[in-house]
């Protein structure tokens, strides 16, 4: 994964090492994203700390933050590529609940209102949203946008990600970004929150970031 500050370049130390998760590899396929508490004692994974997310390096993702200019607040995690993206965010939920499925029908009406279409399949993680919007161009055509969101129920979080470009529509194209979101660790903290509070996100070290002010 490559990790840039504003328009200055430079390379992330590669990680090979893997951590064990209540007896699964947290590089696999299966079991994650994963909730800090669960990590095992002697993990050595190196991950980017953003706060409430935890993020392992990647090879040929980077990792983008948009950040307001003012308050220097985290708005949006992305892990982007050369053919497309995932947003990832993180909610507070109650423990053992099932929060994805009170909000997917919520997300679902707001893109009928903006005149587009979404609809459910079965994925990775269960049920999953795909999502259509006609969009105009900035050559002024019209166009259509296409997303797909996932939701992960934790202990006391559910973490949605939002795949955009050939990850939405092409199921192999999709594999390097879902073993991204699988690799993530939450940190959802022992402080009281309203059920789908928004956890926060936090600039780490200015090294090794690409960081969009706005």
């Amino acid at each position: 994964m490559k990790f840039r500050r504003k328009s200055e370049p430079s390379e992330a130390a590669d990680t090979t090492e893997t951590a064990e998760v209540d007896g699964v590899d947290a590089a696999g396929s299966v079991g994650g994203p994963y909730d800090v508490d669960d990590l095992a004692a002697n993990d050595e994974v190196a991950r980017i700390d953003l706060g409430s997310l935890l993020v392992e390096p990647v090879d040929g993702l980077e990792l983008q933050l948009q950040v307001d200019e003012d308050t220097q607040a985290v708005q949006a995690v992305m892990l982007t590529g050369p053919e497309g993206a995932v947003e990832v965010r993180v909610f507070a939920a109650p423990r053992n609940g099932d929060l994805w499925s009170e909000i997917r029908p919520k997300i679902a009406a707001e893109y009928a209102q903006r005149g587009g279409t979404a609809s459910t399949q079965e994925g990775r993680w269960g049920t999953e949203l795909v999502c259509n919007l006609t969009i105009r161009t900035d050559d002024g055509r019209t166009g259509s946008q296409s997303s797909r969101v996932a939701g992960i129920n934790g202990g006391r979080w559910m973490l949605r990600a939002t795949f955009l470009g050939r990850p939405a529509v092409d199921a192999d194209a999709a594999q390097l970004w879902e073993s991204a979101v699988e690799k993530l660790v939450v940190r959802r903290g022992k402080e009281a929150m309203p059920v789908g509070a928004e956890l926060p996100f936090v600039l780490p070290p200015a090294d090794n970031l690409v960081v969009h002010e706005h």
